[in-house]
């Protein structure tokens, strides 16, 4: 499957996964402001079963600030998505949004800010493994 975003598969469980991510996303400025557990609001909503899959939507407030005085349309791409789920194959993945496929695109105001949001995600997932 392609990566919508930027892609770390983990040697970690998914629950090992989930509770380090805050961490790794606070060590590079990040709040969590929502976290979806998709897996339980399908059974509740749909009465399906599916793999576990959490949505964090996490959000660096001087970045935030930024961009939106940059162009005030950014705000449709805030917060960061991260995503972490269990892959067919067991393994733990998690993905970030990259700002540079999305905030970016075509909006030369938001292109740097855009590239440090991108780094600073992409040490959040190393951090993790």
């Amino acid at each position: 499957m392609a990566a919508l975003g930027l892609r770390k598969v983990l040697e970690s469980s998914y629950e090992e996964a989930v509770a380090r991510l805050p961490e790794a996303l606070s060590s590079e400025g990040f709040g969590v402001l929502t976290e979806i557990d998709v897996k339980e609001t399908l059974r509740k909503k749909l009465g399906v079963d599916f793999r576990r899959y959490k949505i964090v939507g996490a959000c660096n407030p001087p970045i935030a600030h930024e961009a939106l005085q940059a162009n005030l349309g950014a705000g449709v791409m805030m917060p960061c998505n991260v995503v972490v789920y269990e892959a067919d194959d067991g393994r733990t993945v998690v993905e970030a949004v990259d700002p540079l496929q999305t905030a970016a695109a075509g909006l030369p105001e938001l292109r740097p800010i855009a590239e440090t949001v991108r780094a600073k995600l992409e040490r959040c997932l190393a951090r993790l493994g």
